[in-house]
């Protein structure tokens, strides 16, 4: 057998002390930047520290009251639908990006729902884990906040409207509801009026802004065939309600808004609450023969390379979401700097039209 491995051996404030050739406390005292050492002295500290790769331990820095160096992120999503969401990996990778440059860590898991969401963030807390939250998918009704504020954690909510009962927690939201407007006027402009909206996880707050504005775009026009129905944004399920939809069949409990549940006439148009869902919705739409768009026309909600890597190329709303994730990231960093909590707005998505929408044939 192998032998086992050793780690190798970090340096220590001592080793920079016997390299500079000056007492342990001189360096402590130069690396943290606290009065008791000559500018010469610490310049010459700082310099060996550089060359020997020295990097404070995450616990000496919690036992100095520094803090931990690392923000948390917990998704209560099913772990199976991460590997295809083109969302959060660019909401990440704009989050990583200002992360990076405060030399701050991301401690990231996924749980299984929102108590135990909350329950990771009681155990971050009391084992000093992380310094701020950044807090994904609002809920309607959300238990997150209270905590939150009970806690004393900072927070930035990503994708919630501003909420005026936590004062202390930091927003970053996205219109979703003047997007569905734009989307619903778009297709209303092209003669259609059987529309169905393929939406995300019910009980979100992004959820059900989308859910209620189409009800309330369709009332508005008059637009009597227009309904939602809620998946868990998956491929499976996006495929499966197209085909429930488009053939007439039984929306098993997902019929959210107006509707005949039981069918009848196919929609003419279709809208998915994500780019996954949309490229699965026309292939399952063609294998019944519907033609894209001559016969239905399809939206997807985020706007990614998947949707120009399908014939026809999706029409889709577009945002800059890794600058989605930026923006969250420096209002959290602005936090921990003491900066105070804030609302900030990204803008509207954007809707693209391209080849999968088309005037209504029917």
């Amino acid at each position: 057998m192998p032998a086992k491995r050793s780690p190798a051996r970090r340096p220590t404030m001592k080793d920079i002390a016997q390299r500079a050739g000056v007492s342990e406390s001189a360096v402590s005292f130069a690396l943290n930047d606290r009065p008791g050492v000559s500018e010469i002295t610490r310049d010459r500290v700082r310099r060996v520290a550089e060359q020997l790769g020295w990097r404070p331990s995450t616990a000496a820095r919690q036992l100095s009251g520094e803090g931990a160096a690392t923000v948390g992120l917990v998704l209560a999503r099913p772990a199976d639908t991460l590997g295809v969401d083109s969302f959060f990996l660019q909401l990440i990778s704009g989050i990583q990006e200002v992360l990076a440059e405060r030399h701050l860590g991301l401690l990231f898991q996924v749980v299984e729902d929102v108590d135990d969401e909350c329950a990771v963030y009681r155990r971050w807390w009391a084992e000093h884990r992380v310094d701020g939250v950044l807090v994904v998918d609002p809920r309607t009704d959300d238990a997150r906040p209270d905590l939150l504020d009970e806690l004393g954690l900072p927070a930035v909510v990503i994708g919630g409207a501003p909420d005026a009962r936590h004062p202390g927690l930091s927003t970053v939201w996205a219109d979703d509801a003047g997007a569905m407007a734009a989307v619903v006027d778009e297709l209303s402009a092209l003669g259609h009026r059987r529309i169905v909206h393929i939406a995300g996880l019910p009980g979100l707050a992004h959820t059900e802004r989308r859910i209620r504005t189409l009800r309330a775009e369709a009332e508005r026009r008059g637009l009597a065939e227009v309904r939602s129905v809620t998946t868990d944004y998956s491929d499976a399920e996006g495929a499966a309600v197209t085909r429930r939809v488009l053939g007439g069949g039984v929306l098993e409990g997902g019929v959210a808004e107006g509707g005949d549940p039981k069918g009848g006439s196919p929609p003419t148009a279709l809208i998915y609450d994500n780019d996954v869902m949309a490229v699965a919705g026309v292939a399952a739409a063609t294998e019944l023969g519907f033609s894209v768009p001559g016969d239905v026309s399809v939206v997807a909600w985020e706007d990614s390379a998947l949707c120009r890597m399908v014939k026809p190329w999706l029409s889709a709303l577009s945002r800059d979401t890794v600058e989605f994730g930026r923006t969250a990231a420096k209002e959290l960093t602005s936090l921990l700097d003491g900066g105070p909590a804030r609302a900030v707005r990204v803008p509207v998505p954007r809707l693209i039209s391209r080849e999968s929408t088309g005037p209504c044939g029917a």
